[in-house]
């Protein structure tokens, strides 16, 4: 099965993958039910929503329709056949570590080994506060945290027994079963910006990284060579760890102009983001020719 492949041989000679995201809050199932089967049905690799509880505006909780990501997630490996799916990004907050391993491992058999497992801090203060879920303040403490929980999810997808005495979370002869489909384990993404810090968590657990695409292309290529150096300083070669990037765009030439600077600069996955008033129209007409024209670039060098 294509989804037991294992990542390390597909970065020897990184191809150039093309997804699509939906934001996960103001559309109703019906239409998201629509916008999966075209995925996949147009043949984009994977698929891809956002993990949040509440939708926000200026810090301001909305009474907007907003879906929980990782159950929908099972959703979209039913409604589907052959794209790839995850979420971008899983708030590490939102969910034990070890709850999360079972989740994705669910949705991993679920989706016959479709899933691509992304995973960051969890920023969304007004959310926590809202909900009563514990926010910690300090940044270094979150990601921490989120380093802890990526030790964690791959001990668990690949031990038979896990024994964990972290700062944050503990684990004492935990059993996770089954496993993942995938071996060793889905492929982790880790969104994060953060120099110092966030990258070098990224260094170490990642097996892509995800890059908002907010900040625009020099300053992502900026942190992907800095993630070049934390490679560097614990021995691990860069061109194990993919580069991916988020793209907000209205036209096909709109997307394809961001997607070739990207990729001249060792991005191979393209996320082209469908959120707006009419998705139906945004896929078929501007993501779908896009996609085509982005699978036809060239992946420069990393660093």
């Amino acid at each position: 099965m294509d989804g037991q492949r294992g990542f390390l041989d597909v970065a020897v000679n990184r191809p150039i993958r093309v997804g699509l995201f939906l934001d996960a809050a103001t559309y109703e199932m019906e239409l998201r039910r629509r916008i999966w089967q075209l995925a996949d049905d147009a043949g984009f690799d994977h698929l891809w929503h956002d993990d949040h509880l509440l939708s926000l505006a200026g810090g301001r909780p909305l009474d907007q329709t907003v879906f929980d990501s990782w159950t929908m997630l099972a959703a979209v490996a039913e409604a589907t056949t052959r794209v790839r799916m995850g979420v971008l990004v899983t708030g590490n907050l939102y969910r034990n570590p070890g709850m999360l391993a079972k989740m994705a491992t669910t949705v991993d058999h679920i989706s016959g080994g479709r899933l691509e497992m992304g995973i960051g801090v969890g920023w969304a203060e007004p959310e926590f506060r809202s909900l009563g879920i514990p926010f910690p303040e300090a940044v270094p403490e979150r990601i921490e945290r989120l380093d802890e929980a990526c030790e964690i999810l791959k001990l668990l997808w690949t031990q038979d027994r896990t024994d964990f005495d972290g700062t944050y979370y503990q684990l004492v002869d935990a059993i996770s079963e089954p496993k993942p489909i995938q071996r060793p384990h889905p492929p982790i993404w880790i969104g994060a910006k953060g120099p110092k810090r966030s990258m070098r968590v990224v260094a170490r657990h990642a097996d892509l990284w995800n890059a908002s695409g907010a900040r625009g292309l020099e300053a992502d290529v900026e942190t992907s060579r800095i993630l070049d150096e934390h490679c560097a300083a614990i021995g691990r070669d860069p061109t194990e760890i993919g580069r991916t990037v988020e793209l907000e765009a209205d036209s096909v030439d709109a997307f394809c102009r961001l997607a070739e600077g990207y990729a001249a600069a060792g991005f191979s996955d393209f996320i082209l983001d469908a959120t707006c008033s009419d998705p139906p129209r945004r896929v078929d007409e501007v993501a779908i020719p896009a996609m085509a024209r982005i699978r036809q670039l060239t992946v420069g060098s990393i660093g």
